[in-house]
């Protein structure tokens, strides 16, 4: 069997064979499906002097060491809120900054996933992206679709409002087709309608630097999910702070309604 020893998940290193992150085995009880508002990466630069493009680097090895952990813990699904639909607002040559991790992130860790039996999923209005990173998205995502490990889903060019619109117009389509009447819709309905039809139910939600608001991010799936906010930046969150965000979730007692 392999060693038992604790990974280093603050390092950029796969922990391969690792059971252990401070102590929490994985596997054991709590959420299957987390998800993270990854904020802070401009805070972080600017407390550095740094570019903002620092801090949305560092931003990425926060990912690569948080998605470790997220298989070491034990997790069904983490979705990571990566670029959103209100983002498009900030300067050109961010945009261009983000587009370029992200295409660099997908050649340079997709072998990585795909070994580790990861299934990487997108969420959002992707194919308003530039065509070659569209393509580029969709062999990783067709490549890695037959693995049978953990889900690793990305949110791009995604906002909550918007889904909500098209899952509107979805089932608006279906009854004038005479497929459903619209008395019959039922919540059911609605989750078959958006991004995360076949994702496990959102659980727990995780927003670093500070910030206490969804920002436009899950709001359906959010209705019965356990918030978790923490002042640490993204660029400083590694598997230890999610270990504890897990911790915390195990101490709330979730009665969805009930007594």
């Amino acid at each position: 069997m392999a060693s038992q020893a604790k990974p280093d998940l603050t390092s950029g290193a796969p922990a391969h064979g690792a059971r252990h992150v401070d102590g929490m085995r994985a596997g054991s009880p709590g959420p299957r499906h987390v998800a993270i508002i990854m904020d802070g990466n401009g805070r972080w630069a600017k407390k550095r002097f740094l570019p903002r493009i620092a801090g949305h680097r560092a931003g990425v090895e926060a990912v690569r060491r948080v998605a470790r952990a997220a298989q070491e813990l034990g997790l069904e699904c983490l979705t990571l809120y990566a670029f959103s639909s209100e983002n498009w607002k900030r300067p050109a040559s961010e945009v261009a900054d983000l587009m370029g991790l992200l295409r660099h992130f997908i050649q340079a860790d997709l072998d990585e996933f795909h070994a580790n039996g990861v299934r990487l999923r997108i969420i959002g209005n992707y194919q308003a992206l530039d065509p070659s990173l569209v393509d580029l998205i969709e062999s990783a995502v067709a490549r890695t679709a037959g693995n049978c490990g953990p889900i690793i889903a990305i949110a791009l060019n995604y906002g909550a409002q918007d889904e909500l619109v098209r899952m509107a117009q979805s089932l608006a389509r279906r009854v004038a087709a005479g497929e459903i009447a619209a008395e019959e819709i039922g919540i059911g309905d609605v989750d078959a309608a958006l991004y995360t039809a076949d994702l496990p139910p959102l659980d727990l939600m995780i927003r670093t630097s500070g910030e206490q608001r969804l920002s436009n991010f899950m709001l359906w799936q959010a209705a019965y999910a356990e918030l978790y906010f923490t002042d640490t930046l993204w660029p400083d969150f590694d598997g230890r702070a999610l270990a504890a965000a897990l911790d915390a979730f195990r101490l709330r007692d979730r009665r969805f309604g009930g007594l």
